[in-house]
């Protein structure tokens, strides 16, 4: 079964930058599969962030459009998320997720992802 890892996250300042990594087990390739990044706060509901389709077409949430950007790297079977200008609202911990084939308008949905990671913390403040 895929299994997903996030790495990347830590603590980091207003302003500044951070990429998250996500990399598929041993055996799978991410190309097969369109990828979402959510984000969860402590009592909050998870929300999309941003989501890859296969052919490299994205989608970003309200809030983050203009400071992340989600790539894709075949070659390397990883999915980056770019984070520019972060914010302490920003503060969440960030999982990647996988499915075969989801809507361009349902890619932010949580729902519609089999597979996930167990998520990598992200912190802003000063």
């Amino acid at each position: 079964q895929l299994q997903l890892v996030e790495s990347g996250g830590g603590l980091v300042q207003p302003g500044r930058s951070l990429r998250l990594s996500c990399a598929a087990s041993s055996g799978f390739t991410l190309d097969y599969y369109d990828i979402g990044w959510f984000r969860q706060a402590p009592g909050k509901e998870r929300e999309g962030v941003s989501c890859i389709s296969t052919s490299g077409g994205t989608n970003y949430a309200d809030s983050v459009k203009g400071r992340f950007t989600l790539s894709r790297d075949n070659t390397r079977n990883m999915v980056y998320l770019q984070m520019n200008s972060l914010k302490p609202e920003d503060t969440a911990v960030y999982y990647c997720a996988a499915t075969l084939k989801v809507l361009y308008n349902l890619c932010l949905s949580k729902d519609e992802y089999n597979y996930w990671g167990q998520g990598t913390q992200v912190t802003v403040s000063s």
